[in-house]
Parts: structure tokens; sequence; C-alpha cells
């Protein structure tokens, strides 16, 4: 492989022939990679929330790995091939229309204008779409997923009925007596998360974690 003075430019040309030459990479789909994927970006999470830089610095290598590996890929596709060039030269194209602050003339100050711009270009990106629900993931972990729907339900005036169960179900001190009611009170404890500007993902992320130490000081006790 030729040396190449750019790292970037060096991993994917790494990628390249691992894709060209490795049995195993030879044989491996898109679909294939989902769990790799989610797997990798995970790491990165804990790299974030528990780790060290060097830790940090190494899950966010793995990840760039994964975006490699599904262009190169892609560029095999026989119908609609695009490679690690055409998903950069995208990227750039959609960050410098979404940051015209930036690269235009427009004008943001706080970050709230920032946002501002930002959906604006995001919905003429998307004007094709005909519910705020288009685009949402559904592979995503249920209460980041509750947390995301919530919150395009409020667009259109959704949702409020479950804040205000919440509200109530706290009051009363509800306990839920069924899978179904259980499903009701994540969704009333997510949309609480919401109004308050929390994450419920990462909080009962964090709150684990804390349950993860109770345990290890246990099995050491």
């Amino acid at each position: 492989m030729t040396e190449h003075p750019d790292p970037l430019r060096t991993a994917a040309e790494t990628m390249r022939a691992v894709r060209e030459k490795c049995a195993w990479s030879q044989q491996i789909t898109h679909r294939d990679l989902v769990p790799y994927l989610i797997e990798e970006s995970h790491e990165v999470i804990d790299a974030v929330e528990d780790g060290t830089r060097a830790d940090l610095r190494e899950e966010l290598a793995d990840l760039l790995w994964q975006v490699l590996f599904h262009a190169a890929i892609a560029a095999q596709d026989p119908d609609d091939p695009f490679d690690i060039d055409d998903v950069a030269q995208t990227l750039t194209e959609k960050m410098v229309r979404r940051h015209p602050h930036v690269f235009a003339d427009e004008v943001a100050n706080t970050p709230e204008e920032v946002l501002v711009h930002w959906n604006a270009a995001k919905a003429a990106e998307k004007s094709s779409r005909t519910s705020v629900l288009d685009g949402v993931p559904h592979g995503m972990p249920a209460l980041a997923l509750a947390q995301k729907v919530l919150g395009r339900a409020a667009r259109v005036g959704a949702g409020d009925d479950v804040a205000l169960a919440a509200h109530d179900a706290a009051e009363v001190g509800a306990a839920p007596e069924s899978e179904e009611e259980l499903g009701d009170l994540l969704l009333m404890l997510t949309a609480t998360a919401r109004q308050n500007g929390w994450d419920a993902e990462r909080a009962l992320r964090e709150r684990l974690r804390l349950l993860e130490d109770d345990v290890r000081t246990a099995e050491t006790s």
C-alpha cells in the first residue's frame, strides 16, 4: 500500500485493501455490520462517560472503521456505487447548508439562533416528508426513541396527555399492575425527563453504573 501523508486517506486505503484481500471482509454486507456498528457506538459512549482519553481515541477509531467499512462495501455496489469521498462530500455539503451563519451571511450569536438556522435548513432538505415522525430511527434504544418521538409529537401539539398523566401518576404514587401499564409509566417518566431537559437514556445508564459499583463492592466484601 502506498504511503500517504493524510492519515484519513491512509485509513480509507487500508480499509479498501482489507475489503479486497481479506476473505472474511469480502463476505460482509451492510446488514452484517449493524451489530458491530451498535457495539462500537456504545463503546464510544462508555469511553466518553467513564473512560480515559486513550480509550476515547481508540473507540473513535473503531467507530471510524465502521464508516470506512460501510463505504468500502458501498463502493462495490453494482447498481448505485459510492465511496468514502462521496460520503465526505455529502457531509461537507450538508454541514455548509446547515451553518449559514458560518459559511454565508446569516447571523447567529446564541445556540438558540444556531438551532433556528439548522432546523430551517433541515426542513428544506426533508421537504418531501409527510410526517414529523419520518426519519425517526426505530433501531434506537426504547427510552431514547420515546424521548425523540415525544419531541416530534410536541411539534404538532400531540403528546400533552402523556405529560399530564405523568404528573397525575406522580401525585398519587401510581404503580403499574401489568406490562402495558409499565409501558405507560415508562413513557410518562420519559415525558417528565423531556420537560426538564433531561436525557432519559443517560439517566438510566448513569444509575445503572451506580448499581454496577454496588454489585462489584458486594462481590469483594
